[in-house]
Parts: C-alpha cells; structure tokens; sequence
C-alpha cells in the first residue's frame, strides 16, 4: 500500500527526468498524480512536493504540478493552501507560471475564493 513518502520517493527518483515521446504515457506525470492523491489526507507534505517542482525549471513538471496537485490542494483547502502559494508565486517565477496553469475546482470556486486566486494571476501575469 502506498503512503505518501512512498509516492514522493518514487516521484523524487523520476524527476526531472526526460518527458516522454509524443503519444506515450509520461512516467513523471504519473508519479506526480500518485502524489496529488494524498492532498486531502497529507497536504503539508504533498505542498512541500509542489513547491519544490512546481518551481522547477522544466516548464512540463510545472503544468503537470498545477494542474494535478495545486490545483487539488486549493480545491479541498483553499483558506490553507491559498497564503503558500501566493507567497512562493510571488517569490519564484517559475512557480508564478505554475499558478497561472491552475484552474478553479471545489472551495477554489467559491466567489472570494475564485476572485482572490483570478487577482492573483493577474498580479503575476504582469510580474513575469
């Protein structure tokens, strides 16, 4: 059964690593999607995997970061998650570019919520 320091060794060891030919699997996209499913249930440390890839220089890690565990952290938690990642957006330009790949699900949807993660973007848009 996996944990998620398993799912983050394994993810660790694959990236960065080399994506994969056009049309076949991504071994690294799927590690980090195995990662993304401990959100919930272990958000610090699936946040401390996002901040360090999500800011990674490899604009493919970033996307595949946004859009499988950013995303899925504001989504269950935004009020938690929300603070971190617009500090590290704000301090890394590599993950500002993270952030901006990011679409709004769950409490990310809410009106406030919506509108603070779009003012956000918009900020950044215009920092990097």
């Amino acid at each position: 059964m996996w944990t998620v320091a398993h799912a983050i060794a394994a993810a660790s060891q694959l990236l960065p690593g080399v994506a994969a030919p056009d049309g076949q699997t991504d071994p690294r996209w799927q590690a980090i999607i195995r990662v993304a499913e401990f959100a919930s249930s272990n958000p610090d440390e699936v946040w401390q995997f996002a901040a360090l890839w999500g800011s990674h220089s490899d604009p493919d890690i970033r996307a595949a970061v946004a859009t499988c565990i950013v995303e899925h952290l504001l989504e269950a938690d935004f009020s938690s998650t929300f603070p971190r990642v617009a500090a590290l957006a704000r301090a890394n330009s590599n993950f500002a570019v993270t952030v901006r790949l990011c679409w709004e699900f769950g409490e990310a949807r809410l009106p406030q919520n919506a509108s603070a993660l779009a003012e956000l973007k918009k900020e950044l848009k215009h920092a990097v």
